[in-house]
């Protein structure tokens, strides 16, 4: 009888498990075709309103305009990174991702309605061609350049590589003369580098595109040849760096990293979820890095910060990134340009997103200027009558003796030298703060070895 009731009891649940399985089923094959005919209606509705708008609006606007700028308006709603990128709009962006154009190779402004040569860049076209620093180009092809906006110059300059471009050149003391150009592969410098101080090594990342990671190799070998046994340490600046390609994020962090994880997206659908881990080799051979990284450090650049500093494998310094923390997919649209679709978070090694919230720096400074201030002479132990005399020698003589004596020169300087040594010194302060830490850092591991 026993047997019986469980046996009933099994039957009754597990039909109304069954029905309930067809129920959902049922249910989920009603919402889908309900939001099949939603989505319908509503392309329909869309159908209504571009007819009103293309027959109706007070001046003729093309269909390409349209739905360009329909397509614009769905994108931009998502979220800020989102967006459609029309055909020449997509050559843009390819050509910042790639790293090189075709063009002349200067870096210009506009000044009075003029190109101005800010500087050509080393061996390129425009370098050999004898263009200089302070140049003002006033014709292009014998176009006039005044009346043209200083995009729409670049623009006219940039071209196919092998094609001539005609340059009239107006330059101080000389008369105008013209130049013919032949335009060239121009790469984009995105890592600049420098000794500072004979001992502490210097990378600036501008962006992140392709050539990215070769230049960071380049500049780190330059830098460990110069300074050889000297070096002592590295600053990364990542200032005002707003991103870029994540694969050049993941190779710069790579360059400082033995080992672990440095970054992993997360996307709607699990199966796409990737981490990123670091090989073994370290550019700086383990000797110490600061980042510094502020407001204007974006994406890319958080995700080489968060990841040094998830690992303590550098004190971050300066003040709190922009915290982007979501990729954009490029897809491609047949001749229509393409689409940046945000598909993916991506978190640091300990698992954090940095979306609204940014990287915090380990120290936060501040951007500050130093300013020298003019020293004032103080008594001192030596000054005092019946002072003890040092046992170590006259050393104290001698220091009291230049003491006097810069103090004596100092009260010979004119106001005017005066005025000009109280002048602010226009240093980069978040720098000197990070290479004094280096320095720091250097000198506590040499006496804790000693």
């Amino acid at each position: 009888m026993k047997k019986t009731t469980i046996l009933a009891t099994s039957l009754v649940l597990a039909l109304s498990l069954f029905g309930g399985s067809l129920d959902l089923q049922a249910a989920e094959k009603d919402k889908k075709k309900r939001n099949g005919v939603d989505t319908y209606q509503l392309l329909n509705l869309f159908g209504d309103v571009f007819e009103r708008v293309r027959a109706s609006y007070v001046t003729e606007v093309s269909d390409e305009e349209l739905i360009e700028a329909a397509i614009t308006g769905m994108l931009t709603s998502l979220d800020p990174h989102s967006s459609y990128l029309n055909a020449k709009s997509f050559k843009d962006m390819r050509v910042q991702t790639r790293g090189k154009f075709g063009g002349l190779g200067i870096e210009v402004t506009m000044e009075n309605g003029l190109i101005k040569v800010v500087s050509p860049i080393d061996d390129t076209p425009a370098h050999r061609a004898g263009l200089k620093s302070g140049d003002f180009i006033t014709h292009l092809n014998g176009e006039r350049v005044l009346g043209l906006t200083l995009s729409q110059a670049v623009e006219k300059m940039r071209g196919k590589v092998g094609e001539d471009i005609k340059l009239t050149i107006r330059r101080v003391g000389k008369e105008a003369f013209d130049v013919t150009v032949t335009r060239g592969i121009i790469p984009i410098r995105t890592v600049r580098s420098r000794v500072e101080g004979g001992d502490i090594g210097y990378v600036r990342i501008s962006s992140f595109s392709q050539p990215t990671d070769k230049g960071l190799k380049k500049a780190m070998a330059k830098i460990k040849k110069e300074l050889g046994d000297k070096f002592g340490g590295l600053v990364l600046d990542l200032r005002n760096n707003p991103g870029g390609l994540l694969d050049q994020a993941i190779a710069v962090s790579d360059a400082f990293m033995e080992k672990g994880e440095i970054v992993s997206t997360r996307s709607r659908n699990k199966d796409e979820h990737q981490r990123f881990n670091a090989r073994p080799g370290d550019l700086t051979d383990g000797k110490p890095i600061v980042v510094l990284i502020n407001g204007g450090s974006a994406s890319a650049s958080e995700i080489v910060a968060g990841a040094l500093q998830d690992h303590k494998r550098a004190i971050i310094l300066g003040t709190k990134s922009f915290g982007k923390g979501s990729v954009q997919t490029i897809i491609p649209l047949q001749q229509h340009g393409a689409m940046r679709l945000t598909t993916a978070r991506y978190y640091t090694p300990s698992g954090r997103s940095i979306q609204e919230i940014g990287v915090t720096p380990d120290i936060i400074v501040e951007p500050a200027r130093i300013e020298a201030v003019e020293p004032r002479r103080r008594t001192r132990e030596g000054d005092l009558r019946g002072a003890l005399k040092n046992d170590n020698g006259k050393n104290h003589v001698d220091d009291k003796e230049k003491s006097d004596k810069n103090s004596k020169d100092g009260d010979k300087k004119s106001p005017k030298s005066a005025e000009k040594k109280a002048a602010p010194d226009r240093q980069d302060f978040q720098l000197q703060r990070a290479l004094d830490l280096l320095r720091g850092v250097s000198l506590f591991s040499q006496r804790i070895k000693g």
